[in-house]
C-alpha cells in the first residue's frame, strides 16, 4: 500500500481539531514533501522522523514521499505530529499493516533515537478523541493527563519500538486506568481572621451566593486583600466537568493541569499587567488572567492602578463569560465565567477618610484617581463596599468572626435554591430575573424613585434586583421584600460617590 492515512490533533485555543496525516509514497527521486500549512518546527520533522525510524530499526522508503497535514487552513505547530508522520510512513511502506490505526489517534515528539517525548495539553485532544471514539496513543510523560478524561482508552509508550510492537500485535502495551487524582485540600484561608469589617464581611457571603462581582475601598490596612483572598473557601466545590475545564486551561497556559485540583481558581495579577496579560492575546491568541480564573475569583488589588484599556476589556467578558480574541488569520473564543472582586484606595496616598493618618491629596487629586473607573465598568460591580479603618485598640477589642465553614453551608444552601432558575442570579436574564422577583407595583415604583433619585443608570436597576435576590436566597425567604431591596441599595453608594463630587464631599 502506497497511501495511508493516520490521524491526530492540532492545538487551536482550547480546541483540538482533527488532523488527517496523509502519505504517498510514489517513484521519484528521494525526498520527503511536507503540505498543509505547516509551521517551521512542523518541517523540521521530516529529519527527526527519518532519523527516529532508522534507530527503530525500520526501513525509511528511499522513494519519493508526499505528506499533506488536511485540513490544509488549519495552522500546525508544534512536534506533535512527528508520531502519526511516523506511522503513516511505516503503513504507507507496508511496514505496519493499515488496519493497525484505524482507530487510532496519535500525539507525540520524537527524538533521534526513536524516543518518545510528550507535547503537553493534551486534554482538549484527549476529550476530543473521546467524543470520536478513538484510542488516544501519547508519549508516557503525556498520560496521566490524558488518562484524566473518563471512558478515554489510553497508550502510552515511551518508545517507537514500543509503539510498532503493539501494532504488530507482538507486545501489546496496555490502556492507562483513569484515576482520578486527590482533592487538593490543601488548607485555604479562613474568614474567621478577619476581625470587624462586617458589613464587608456580609457583602462577601453575598457575592458568593449569587456569584455577583465585589469591589471594596477604603485605606491599606483594612482587609480588603484578606478578604478576597477569602472567596474561594466560601464557594462550593467544582463538579468533574468544571475541574477538567480549569486543568485544560491550565495545561494550555503551560502550567501543571493537575495543581491545586478541584480548587476554585484564585488569580490575582499585578496592577502593571498588559491588556494582552489581562484578557489574552499574542499572534498565536493564548488565554489570559480572566480565561485562567475561569470558575473562580480574580482578583484586581489598585484597581484605578491598572491600564485603562485593560479595565475595559473586562466589561464583555463580565457579561458573556467569554472573551474573543480575534487576529488577522484566525480567531479564538475562550472561556471567562469568573467572578471579578477589585480593591482600592479612596485617593492616590490611600488615606482619605483614615482617622490613623491625615490624607495629603488634593480635591483635584482624588477626583482624577477615582475618576479612572468609568461608569460602565462601575455598573457591572454589583456590589461596592467603603471600609473603614480601625484603630488598633478597637481591632484588638475584635472577637474572631464566624468560620468559613459554616457560611460556606448558608452559600451552598442559597445556591440550591437558584439551581431551579438554571443560573446564579448574577448571570440571570431580565425576563427570568423578573419572573424570580415578581415585585409588586408599588415595590416596583418605590425602587424606581429610590434609583431615579440616587442618579443610577438602567442597568442599576437589574442589578440591585440580582442581589436583593441573593439576600432573599439566603434567608431562605420565598418572597422578595422591600428590606431585601433596601439592603441591595445599600451596596451601591460607593458608585454614586466614585462618580459625582464624591472627593470633595468625603473631605
Amino acid at each position: 500500500m502506497s497511501l495511508a492515512v493516520v490521524r491526530s490533533r492540532a492545538l487551536l485555543g482550547l480546541h483540538a481539531p482533527l488532523v488527517q496525516v496523509e502519505v504517498h509514497i510514489s517513484n521519484g527521486l528521494p525526498g520527503l514533501a511536507i503540505v498543509g500549512l505547516p509551521e517551521t518546527a512542523v518541517k523540521e520533522s521530516r529529519e527527526r522522523v527519518r532519523s527516529a525510524l532508522l534507530n527503530a530499526g525500520a526501513e525509511y522508503p528511499t522513494r519519493r514521499i508526499t505528506l499533506n497535514l488536511a485540513p490544509a487552513d488549519l495552522p500546525k505547530e508544534g512536534g506533535r505530529f512527528d508520531l502519526p508522520i511516523a506511522l503513516a510512513i511505516l503503513v504507507a511502506s507496508n511496514q505496519l499493516p493499515p488496519e493497525s490505526v484505524e482507530r487510532l489517534e496519535c500525539l507525540g515528539e520524537l527524538a533521534l533515537d526513536g524516543r518518545l517525548r510528550g507535547v503537553g495539553a493534551v486534554l482538549p485532544a484527549a476529550l476530543a478523541a473521546h467524543r470520536a471514539g478513538a484510542i488516544l496513543l501519547v508519549a508516557s510523560e503525556d498520560a496521566e493527563e490524558a488518562a484524566l478524561v473518563e471512558g478515554l482508552e489510553v497508550i502510552a509508550a515511551d518508545h517507537l519500538l514500543e509503539v510498532v510492537a503493539h501494532l504488530h500485535g507482538r507486545e501489546r502495551l496496555l490502556p492507562r486506568p483513569a484515576t482520578m487524582p486527590a482533592l487538593d485540600l490543601a488548607e485555604m484561608p479562613d474568614l474567621c481572621e478577619v476581625r470587624g469589617q462586617h458589613q464587608a464581611r456580609r457583602a462577601l457571603e453575598i457575592a458568593a451566593a449569587g456569584g455577583h462581582n465585589l469591589l471594596f475601598a477604603g485605606p491599606p490596612g483594612t482587609g480588603k486583600s484578606m478578604l478576597a483572598a477569602r472567596l474561594p473557601g466560601l464557594l462550593p466545590p467544582l463538579d468533574q466537568q468544571r475541574r477538567l475545564e480549569v486543568a485544560m486551561i491550565r495545561s494550555r497556559c503551560g502550567l501543571a493541569p493537575l495543581g491545586e485540583w478541584g480548587r476554585r481558581p484564585f488569580r490575582s495579577p499585578h496592577h502593571g499587567a498588559s491588556p494582552g496579560a489581562l484578557i489574552g492575546g499574542g499572534s498565536q491568541p493564548m488565554p489570559g488572567e480572566i480565561t485562567l480564573a475561569h470558575h473562580g475569583v480574580l482578583f484586581l488589588d489598585e484597581l484605578p492602578e491598572f491600564e485603562r484599556r485593560a479595565l475595559e476589556g473586562l466589561r464583555e467578558p463580565i457579561e458573556c463569560g467569554t472573551v474573543s480574541i480575534a487576529r488577522v488569520a484566525r480567531q479564538a473564543v475562550f472561556p471567562a465565567e469568573f467572578q471579578l472582586v477589585a480593591a482600592m484606595n479612596p485617593c492616590p496616598c490611600g488615606h482619605l477618610g483614615d482617622p490613623r493618618r491625615a490624607c495629603r491629596c488634593s480635591a483635584a487629586q482624588i477626583q482624577r484617581y477615582q475618576a479612572r473607573l468609568s461608569g460602565p465598568l462601575l455598573d457591572r460591580i454589583d456590589l461596592q463596599v467603603e471600609m473603614a479603618a480601625l484603630a488598633a485598640d478597637e481591632l484588638a477589642r475584635q472577637r474572631p468572626g464566624e468560620a468559613s465553614a459554616s457560611v460556606r453551608e448558608r452559600v451552598v444552601a442559597a445556591r440550591r435554591s437558584q439551581a431551579s432558575r438554571g443560573e446564579l442570579n448574577a448571570r440571570l436574564g431580565s425576563r427570568e430575573l423578573e419572573a424570580a422577583c415578581a415585585l409588586s407595583d408599588a415595590e416596583r415604583a418605590w425602587l424606581a424613585h429610590a434609583l431615579e433619585r440616587l442618579g443610577h443608570s438602567t442597568r442599576t436597576y437589574h442589578r440591585v434586583l440580582r442581589v436583593a435576590l441573593t439576600i432573599a436566597d439566603l434567608q431562605a425567604s420565598v418572597r422578595l421584600t422591600r428590606e431585601h431591596l433596601m439592603e441591595a441599595l445599600g451596596y451601591r453608594q460607593l458608585d454614586r460617590l466614585l462618580r459625582g463630587d464624591g472627593a470633595k464631599a468625603q473631605r
